[in-house]
C-alpha cells in the first residue's frame, strides 16, 4: 500500500534542505517564535501541537501531529500530521496541510544540515537504523551533503531493510548487522525506541550521528556513554532535555544539561564553537516547528493549491487548500 505521494511532487530535496537551514539559523538568533510542544497521551500513542512564527517569511501556524507505535498493523502510518498557516497581521488562516510527507522530509532535511555542518568527513559510509519513512528522507536528503560510498542498513526485521535496499538500486545500500551499520562515518537513527539500541563500543571517533528517533519522554537510542564522549548538538534545549536522545540520561543523572555543546541553529550563527577535529557529533533531533513552517511554506508555494492523501485511495481526505 502507498500511503504517500512521492516526495518530488511535495518539495524539492535541494530547496527544503536550504530552507530548513533558514530556519535554524532564525532559530539560534532569536528571530522566531516557537513555544515548546505539548503532548496530549493517547490510547496508542500521543499527538502533540506545535506552533510558531518566523517574521522572515511572514508566516506562523500550527502542526498537529500523532505518532502510534503499531500503527503499521492497522494499515496506517505511525505519523500522521496537519498543519494550519496564518496571515501574522490578522491572524486568519491561509492554508490547511496535511503535514504527514512533509513531516518525513522535513525530518531528512534537519538531518542534513547537522550532517553538513558537523560531519567531519564530507563522503564515506551512511548508516541507517530503521526502516520507515524517515529512514527514506534521511537517506535521500543526507546523501545531498554526503557523499555515500556505501549505505548500511539495519531494522529488527531483516525483510524492511531488504524492501528498503530495494528502493536504492542506484546507491551502494547493503542490509547488515546492527554493530556494522552503527560503525558508518555518519550513522542516522530513526526508531521509537525506548532503550538503547546503540552501543558505545561500536562508535567510531570522528563519526557523526543523527539520533533522529527519541521525540518524546522515556525515548532512548543510544548508550549514554556515546553522549559523554561526544559533542553534542541539539535543536532546541528545552524539547531536547525534556523529550529527545538526552532527556533519559539528564534524568538518570549520567548526562547534564551543561554538557550539551548547544542548538544547532546556534552552531550556524557561529555563536557556538563548532566541533574540533576528530571529535565524535550528535545531532539530537526532537523535531522543531519552525522547520514544518518552513517546509509548508515552501510546499504552498508550488501553487494554488496541492493534496497530500493520508491513503492512496483518500484522494480527498488531505488537500491543501491555499487562499487566492
Amino acid at each position: 500500500m502507498q500511503y504517500y505521494p512521492a516526495p518530488e511532487e511535495v518539495v524539492e530535496m535541494d530547496s527544503l534542505i536550504s530552507a530548513v537551514e533558514s530556519a535554524f539559523i532564525d532559530h539560534g538568533a532569536g528571530r522566531s517564535v516557537m513555544p515548546p510542544k505539548v503532548y496530549v497521551s493517547l490510547p496508542g500513542g500521543d499527538f502533540r501541537t506545535m506552533p510558531s512564527y518566523i517574521p522572515s517569511l511572514h508566516t506562523a501556524g500550527v502542526k498537529i501531529v500523532n505518532v502510534h507505535p503499531d500503527n503499521r498493523k492497522a494499515g496506517l502510518p505511525t505519523v500522521m500530521a496537519v498543519t494550519i498557516l496564518l496571515d501574522p497581521p490578522t491572524g486568519e488562516p491561509v492554508a490547511v496541510l496535511n503535514a504527514t510527507t512533509l513531516t518525513d522530509l522535513r525530518t531528512g532535511a534537519s538531518a542534513a544540515v547537522a550532517t553538513k555542518a558537523l560531519a567531519q568527513r564530507k563522503s564515506g559510509t551512511i548508516g541507517i537504523i530503521g526502516s520507515g519513512k524517515q529512514a527514506d528522507s534521511g537517506l535521500m536528503a543526507i546523501s545531498r551533503v554526503f557523499q555515500p560510498e556505501e549505505v548500511l542498513v539495519w531494522s529488527r526485521t531483516r525483510s524492511h531493510a531488504e524492501m528498503f535496499a530495494e528502493r536504492y538500486a542506484d546507491l551502494p545500500v547493503k542490509v547488515t548487522d546492527i554493530e556494522t551499520a552503527a560503525g558508518a562515518d555518519v550513522l542516522l537513527t530513526v526508531t521509537p525506541s525506548r532503550a538503547p539500541l546503540i552501543r558505545e563500543a561500536w562508535i567510531s571517533d570522528g563519526a557523526h550521528i543523527n539520533a533522529m528517533g527519541a521525540d518524546a519522554p522515556g525515548k532512548q537510542e543510544l548508550d549514554p556513554d556515546i553522549l559523554l564522549r561526544a559533542y553534542v548538538c541539539v535543536d532546541d534545549m528545552e524539547q531536547a532535555i525534556h523529550s529527545g536522545e538526552v532527556n533519559v540520561p539528564i534524568r538518570e543523572g549520567i548526562f547534564r544539561p551543561d554538557q550539551i555543546a548547544g542548538t544547532l541553529g546556534r552552531v550556524l550563527t557561529g555563536a557556538v564553537q563548532k566541533p574540533s577535529p576528530g571529535a565524535l557529533t550528535i545531532f539530537d533531533s526532537t523535531g522543531l516547528s519552525i522547520t514544518d513552517l518552513a517546509a509548508a511554506h515552501l510546499a504552498i508555494g508550488k501553487g494554488r493549491a496541492i493534496d497530500l492523501p493520508f491513503l492512496h485511495h483518500a484522494s480527498n481526505s488531505g488537500i491543501a487548500g491555499v487562499r487566492e
